[in-house]
């Protein structure tokens, strides 16, 4: 077959027939179905078809194969012409284009939508989820169709692996040396407030998982994040994650109410695994009320941006400048940034507090020049 429209059509109508089977149908009933309504189809074009009819109902269709390395942390789909993959070492150009059409990648984007439960047509253009392979990994998903995005229909997929990484093994892998490990260790076992932050693939989750296997067992741990990631090694972990709203707009739970909620759930740490809301003001409240030990990690690329950050989030739920600063200094003891390299390889390159009012933020470890004043204090 030669025609993608008429491949599409014969799709179409062969997934009508599916439909109405009594039980889902065998590949022997599944070729006999092709070959009905396509009228004439070599051996070749029925497998073909049969390979497609698969593809468009399990997993991430033709995309699949790109997941089987088990290296890749991204894939992002320009259209029909363009896929890229990250094994950790950037986005690198993949040379087969399993998409004949525009109408493919939609097609493969509407369906990853509905099993999301959310909604992707002309008058909803983007949306984002998360999806569930049967292994258990996890995918986060979003798509744009066009015309709003320019190439086509895009679809841009992230493999969230758990992290259960310990210190030991970030050490082994040259994450963080010996001395830091022993410090970040030592803060959390005297329940200080820790904020990792980095950029995107930096490694915040994985060193924050690290981090919380070394509380002590008889602790309770509430994680509160958008997909579950934290995943440390420790006896007492209880993780709530939240849950978009329906294509009714209701049934929503944010981060913000989760840590409400973990409040009233007798915890000895509150992490969050990303804070990007208002939260931030929920969360710094409960470590400011007996809450200390608590957590969670951050978007932004050094320690000195840290307050500007916080600022902008907490403007978010209504807190002013004045009023955020009034409660961060004493929220949150240390600050550790996380960066990843060209190389692929993350690393910890700073170490920092916040002090005064207005808060600051200081940096009392670098990688590159070592110690400074009120390094010797953590």
């Amino acid at each position: 077959m030669t025609n993608p429209v008429n491949d599409i059509a014969i799709l179409e109508r062969v997934q009508r027939r599916i439909a109405d089977e009594p039980e889902p149908p065998g590949p022997e009933r599944l070729a006999h179905l092709i070959r009905e309504e396509a009228v004439v189809i070599s051996d070749i074009d029925v497998l073909d078809m049969m390979r497609r009819l698969r593809e468009d109902t399990t997993g991430v269709g033709p995309l699949e194969t790109l997941l089987l390395g088990g290296e890749v942390t991204d894939i992002c789909v320009n259209g029909p012409d363009e896929i890229f993959i990250d094994r950790g070492r950037g986005l690198e150009p993949v040379a087969d284009r399993p998409f004949a059409t525009d109408a493919d990648v939609r097609r493969l984007a509407t369906r990853l939508a509905l099993n999301c439960g959310r909604r992707l047509d002309d008058a909803h253009p983007y949306c984002d989820g998360h999806l569930t392979r049967p292994d258990g990994t996890l995918l986060r998903f979003h798509a744009v169709v066009a015309p709003t995005s320019q190439p086509g229909t895009c679809i841009s997929l992230r493999v969230l692996r758990t992290a259960t990484a310990s210190l030991e093994d970030l050490q082994r892998r040259g994450a963080i040396d010996a001395e830091r490990a022993a410090l970040l260790c030592k803060c959390v076992r005297e329940r200080k407030s820790v904020l990792v932050v980095g950029g995107t693939g930096s490694g915040k989750t994985t060193l924050l998982s690290a981090l919380l296997a070394e509380v002590d067992p008889a602790e309770r741990i509430i994680a509160i994040e958008d997909t579950r990631e934290l995943t440390p090694a420790h006896p007492h972990v209880l993780n709530l994650s939240t849950r978009g709203a329906n294509t009714d707009g209701a049934g929503e739970i944010t981060v913000a109410d989760l840590v409400r909620q973990a409040l009233r759930m007798r915890p000895d740490r509150i992490v969050v695994g990303e804070i990007r809301g208002a939260e931030v003001i929920d969360l710094l409240a409960a470590l400011n009320t007996g809450h200390d030990g608590g957590g969670g990690t951050l978007h932004a690329n050094s320690i000195g941006e840290v307050p500007a950050r916080l600022e902008a989030l907490a403007a978010l739920g209504g807190l002013d400048r004045a009023g955020l600063h009034a409660q961060l200094a004493a929220a949150v003891d240390l600050i550790v940034v996380v960066k990843r390299h060209p190389d692929g390889q993350r690393r910890v390159e700073q170490i920092g507090v916040l002090e005064g009012q207005p808060v600051n933020a200081r940096v009392v470890w670098d990688a590159t020049t070592g110690p400074a004043e009120g390094y010797e204090e953590l």
